[in-house]
């Protein structure tokens, strides 16, 4: 069974709600990243979404851009974070979804990208401007292969397209609680419920939310109504406080998760 439907059944067993946080690969560099993902493992995270740095984040706001230009900086790859994987596999087998947009992937050949994700150990992926119209060769790769391709569901979203995307996603369904770019934000969206209530018509993949979650209290709420909470930004403007004492960096993280899945766990 792929990491992340067995992670899900045992959470839904235990009427439980995924802690999913954001890390951009290898901001600021490959070892810290690493350092990370093993600290917010022994915390008790539940899925990893890993981001794959790209010049032109059209979805993310500026603490999520700063963070893939200080990782750009050091010339990281796509490969390299694939290698990343690798490395981790020899120490965890927590459940690792790749985010990042098509042009890298497009760029290292499509199956190539697929064969290699799933020999290193990569479960998921998230390509958030592969619109569902698209995704055909996509989805038929990943399925081949046993990676999840997981898509976004907006507030803008019509009940219509709601469906077809559940349809098509895999894993579990990303909903994006605001309508813009990623970011903390200081109020968490009316709209969270009413989306999960109408996807919920739809499918019964489980759903997590992102987008502007920011906090212990906010994560609470939002685990309430979701099968699973995301959380980026907030993590990020940990890394970016800390950098330059690498120690600081994975404490002021790890310490940070364990009070986001406290109001998780309510």
């Amino acid at each position: 069974m792929n990491r992340i439907d067995a992670k899900f059944q045992s959470l839904r067993q235990k009427q439980e709600s995924a802690f999913i946080p954001y890390l951009c690969g290898a901001d600021p560099n490959l070892e810290v990243t690493r350092q990370l993902i093993l600290a917010l493992d022994q915390v008790g995270t539940d899925i990893i979404e890993l981001g794959v740095p790209f010049s032109d984040p059209i979805a993310d706001g500026p603490t999520i851009q700063k963070a893939s230009e200080r990782a750009l900086e050091s010339k990281v790859t796509l490969n390299q974070l694939l290698d990343l994987v690798t490395e981790l596999r020899r120490e965890t087998e927590i459940p690792i979804v790749l985010m990042g947009y098509y042009n890298p992937i497009f760029f290292m050949g499509t199956e190539r990208f697929f064969i290699k994700a799933k020999s290193v150990g990569v479960d998921g992926v998230i390509i958030p401007d592969l619109p569902i119209e698209e995704s055909t060769q996509v989805l038929e790769m990943a399925q081949s292969h046993d990676v999840k391709v997981i898509f976004l569901v907006a507030p803008t979203s019509t009940p219509e397209r709601m469906k077809k995307i559940a349809e098509a996603s895999t894993g579990f369904i990303y909903c994006v609680s605001v309508t813009g770019v990623t970011g903390a934000r200081q109020h968490v969206s009316t709209e969270i419920a009413p989306m999960v209530t109408e996807l919920r018509k739809h499918t019964e993949k489980p759903i997590c939310v992102g987008f502007g979650i920011s906090n212990p209290g906010q994560a609470e709420s939002v685990a309430k109504v979701a099968d699973g909470v995301v959380i980026g930004s907030a993590i990020i403007d940990r890394i970016e406080a800390n950098l330059g004492d690498e120690t600081a960096i994975v404490q002021s993280v790890a310490q940070f998760a364990t009070d986001l899945i406290q109001g998780i766990r309510g």
